[in-house]
């Protein structure tokens, strides 16, 4: 049994653990993180996250802040513009198209990209590989939290393996089952939709031009976002949502009928797709916690909420997270963990995390549908948006994050 001492104990070594871990370790917190489960670093492992993620602009702000960019910025594909596409029917019919300039989506004079696309499973090697060098974090994987003791000044954590971990502040980033959240007593909120989610890598025929795609039918989007080339071949990350029977379904269709339902999904924009890898397939769900902190525990990312894959929202909206707990950390070093910062983080984040599960749920509900009525809701909506210039600037930016 090991007695470990650090500023901030971390449940949870996924995605947003390790941010969280390195951005308060680039602060000059110590930290100690721990996980179950051994980080799958490889796209052809049984339990490899296939999905990818399109950080948004106060992603790689973060990023550049902790010196995390120099390692991510090489897997990384520039995403220009965003182009949203309305069908109706079976093959599906375009009834309308739109295209967001990243313009729309910064102040910035020379308009960068609105985001960059990375593999989930490239995401958690290149940070596994930079963890392994930060003298403040030490990473336990292969055990998880146990218990926890709240003292006014202080948590006491019991492990797995028998460690016991004494720190000012605790952090749940251990997902939507979070145990650390559970054992503190908060609860959730949770809707379910009867969905699930197809995600997989392609290469195709035709270029995407950094061009990041939604395709509206009924059952959701089918979202098309850039990656770099496959040897020598155009590649894009799918994810797919469907009512889940109809994702079951494609999830187990042989290959060559796959592909051509794909390529119909996709209304040929892309050319022929060809299935890279595997598939796997996620629940949609929209889950939020009751309160976002308890005692000196902060919970965070999916812990705090979790959100159907629309817009970018999930990932993004959990290193809004992180940030804001970072910069009150920052500001006042020696409240760490105290009720004053914990009260400034649920005020902080609690507002913009309900007001963005309310519009992703209302929007999944809209797209999702094969209503006649709400289809014609959602093709509005989206001439809406895009041609009253000030709306779609204000809309594209709100979908960055809390100013």
């Amino acid at each position: 049994m090991t007695r470990h001492q650090a500023d901030i104990f971390i449940s949870g070594g996924g995605i947003a653990g390790q941010v969280t871990a390195c951005a308060f370790a680039a602060a000059g917190f110590s930290v100690v993180m721990v996980d179950p489960f051994v980080p799958v670093t490889s796209a052809g492992e049984e339990k490899s996250d296939l999905r990818s993620t399109a950080f948004l602009q106060p992603a790689r702000g973060l990023f550049d802040r902790i010196g995390l960019w120099d390692v991510l910025a090489p897997h990384a594909k520039p995403l220009d513009k965003l182009a949203v596409i309305d069908t109706t029917g079976w093959p599906p019919e375009v009834r309308d198209r739109r295209v967001f300039q990243s313009a729309d989506m910064s102040s910035d004079v020379n308009h960068e990209p609105f985001g960059w696309n990375l593999m989930n499973w490239v995401v958690r090697r290149e940070l596994w590989g930079y963890l392994q060098e930060q003298p403040k974090i030490t990473a336990l994987y292969g055990t998880g939290f146990k218990s926890i003791v709240s003292r006014s000044e202080e948590i006491i954590v019991g492990l797995e393996n028998g460690d016991t971990v004494r720190a000012r502040m605790g952090i749940a980033a251990d997902g939507k089952f979070s145990p650390l959240r559970e054992a503190v007593g908060i609860d959730v909120t949770t809707t379910r939709y009867g969905q699930k989610s197809l995600a997989f890598t392609v290469t195709h025929d035709a270029p995407h031009d950094n061009i990041s795609t939604e395709i509206y039918n009924e059952g959701g989007p089918f979202t098309i976002v850039p990656l770099p080339d496959m040897d020598g071949k155009h590649a894009s990350a799918i994810v797919w949502m469907n009512k889940g029977p109809r994702a079951v379904e494609l999830m187990a269709m042989p290959v060559p009928e796959f592909e051509e339902v794909m390529y119909q999904r996709s209304t040929g924009l892309l050319g022929r797709m060809h299935l890279e890898g595997n598939r796997s397939v996620w629940p949609i769900i929209t889950q939020t916690a009751d309160h976002l902190s308890a005692g000196r525990v902060a919970v965070v990312a999916e812990a705090a909420h979790a959100l159907p894959p629309i817009g970018a929202q999930g990932l993004n909206t959990s290193l809004n997270d992180v940030i804001a707990l970072l910069d009150l950390a920052e500001r006042a070093p020696a409240t760490l963990g105290s009720a004053t910062m914990m009260a400034a983080y649920d005020k902080a984040r609690g507002s913009d995390i309900a007001r963005r599960a309310r519009v992703i749920d209302l929007f999944n509900r809209v797209t999702r549908s094969g209503d006649g009525a709400l289809q014609a809701v959602r093709l509005l909506g989206l001439k809406a948006v895009h041609d009253v210039a000030p709306v779609r600037k204000s809309v594209m930016r709100a979908g960055l994050g809390p100013s």
